[in-house]
This record gives C-alpha cells, structure tokens and sequence, in this order.
C-alpha cells in the first residue's frame, strides 16, 4: 500500500488537466500514487504514461460526487487527497501535512488543512489563505473564523481514506457546495489540524465552473440548511445569518437581484444585526475601490 493518494475527478479540461497531473506527480518525500477519474469527458483522457499514475474512465458522466467516490474506493493510499482539475499542488503539499499529522497532539483521527495560493491568469499570486485549526466535534465553516483565518481552502484536506469511508464519502445528490457538505460531516468525527503553509494553488480563469454558478449554489445552500438543519440551530442564527447574506451578496453579483433581495430578506429574519453588518461591509468592500 502507497502511503497517500491524490484523486484528480475530471470532465473536458484536458489542457488544465495535464498541468494539474504534473503538479500531482511531482510531490515529494512521500510515496504516492496520483488516480485521475475521468467523468466521462468527450474525448477519453489521455495522459502520458507513468508508473504512479492510473486513469479510471466512467462511461457516464455522474458529476464531481460521484467521481470523487469512485476515486475513494480505488485508491490504495492510506491518506488521501483531492486535487481540481483546474488547480495545482506545490510539491511539498503531502510531505508537509503527512509530518504535521505525526505529531499532532489534537483528538484522533485528525486531518490537515494547509494554506491555498490563489494566482492570476498570468500566474501572479494575488491572494493567500491559511486554514483554522478545529478539534473533534466542532462544526467547521458554521463556527465564526478566528482572526486572519478562512474556511475557503477546503480542497487542500489531507485525510485517512478509511474516515471518508465511515461518514459515507461523498454525499451526490449536491451539484454544488460539495466540499462544505462533507465538512459538515467531517469535523464532528475528525479533528481538523490547520497549518500555517500554502502547499496549494488555485488559478482563476474562464472556463465553465458549475461550483460558481449562483443559482445552483443558492440551490444547494438550501439543501445543506435543510439536510444540517441540526447544525446550523447549534451554530445560532448570527453565524447562520452571515451565511445566508453572504449568499445574496452573490446572487447580486451575479445579476441574479430578485432572488438577491428575496435571500438578503430571510437573513434579516434570521438575525437582523448580523446580516446587516455583513451586508454593510459588502457594500464597503465594494464602493471603496470605486471612490478610489
């Protein structure tokens, strides 16, 4: 058995996807396996032939669930990871988080999150993000973030393949907010151990991105509500009320104003001055750089 696995789940990237392979490839210090599930893309995957890497083809497209379980039952590693097809690993990526967890002190099992990178279409780095550090039973991305800390780094969890398999993988019925619905799973039966490193890449650019799609994500913002129902009532309606306005700050972005309104509206049911600051501070964020 390799020590780690990195699953690449694919569909028609195929310039994207090369660079996304190499990167996953090229990790070091740790043996490891690199598994690229292609969901059914027009044109069969085809990479060039290495000895750590296999290509599993799905002859029907089921989505990035659904591909992501696939990957979960073949891989061989006892860790795995999940690399976007549009995204890249830096190459200590794996050796840093499988060290960390080794002497991690937190409550067993425990899985890392590492720092994300997120680069221009020229390669710049314009943004960097480090993770929380959360113990066993905590609620991830529905606790308020400690200062200078994000939860929008989810795609660089490294965890013990058999702690996906006992909280049932990948929940497919989600098109959207995937990550968040597995957290929401995770964290109560797994510590989440943040480091303060970036081992991740993740490049903005113009091809098709369902995950980025407002209308679905609302739709699956309210299927995570409804599905967690429990959670988000321990959470409280502040932090509850945070999210749902941060939904409509997207919806609005998006062009998408009367579910915009109509979202902004049931957060202030929620928690009337948490949604307000949030909003505020959108507005803020945004009227700055133009009076600038």
């Amino acid at each position: 058995m390799v020590a780690a696995t990195v699953v690449i789940s694919t569909f028609n990237r195929p310039g994207l996807l090369a660079d996304a392979v190499a990167s996953a490839l090229a990790q070091t210090g740790v043996d490891h396996e690199v598994l690229v599930v292609d969901d059914a893309s027009t044109t069969p995957v085809r990479l060039e032939p290495h000895p750590r890497l296999r290509v599993v083809r799905l002859e029907t497209n089921g989505g990035v669930s659904a591909a992501r379980n696939v990957g979960l039952a073949e891989a061989r590693g006892r860790w795995i990871t999940y690399l976007d097809d549009d995204d890249l690993l830096l190459p200590d990526h794996l050796e840093v988080a499988l060290a960390a967890l080794a002497t991690t002190d937190l409550p067993a099992p425990v899985a890392s999150l590492s720092g994300v990178e997120i680069v221009d279409r020229e390669g710049r780095v314009v943004e960097t993000r480090l993770p929380p550090t959360l113990p066993r039973g905590a609620r991830f991305h529905l606790e308020d973030p400690p200062p200078g800390r994000s939860f929008a780094l989810k795609s660089t969890l490294v965890v013990e393949r058999a702690v996906l398999q006992e909280i049932g993988g990948w929940d497919e019925s989600f098109r959207s907010r995937v990550q968040t619905e597995l957290f929401l799973r995770l964290n109560p039966a797994c510590s989440l151990l943040g480091l303060p490193t970036a081992t991740y890449r993740r490049r903005r650019h113009d091809g098709p991105q369902v995950s980025g799609d407002p209308a679905v994500r609302a739709r699956s913002m309210q299927m995570l509500e409804a599905k967690h129902r429990d959670l988000f009532a321990a959470a409280g309606r502040g932090r509850h009320a945070e999210l749902v306005s941060h939904q409509a700050v997207k919806l609005w972005d998006a062009g998408h104003r009367g579910t915009a309104v109509h979202t902004w509206l049931r957060a202030l049911r929620l928690h009337p001055l948490r949604a307000g600051l949030h909003s505020a501070g959108a507005v803020r964020a945004r009227v700055g750089p133009a009076r600038r």
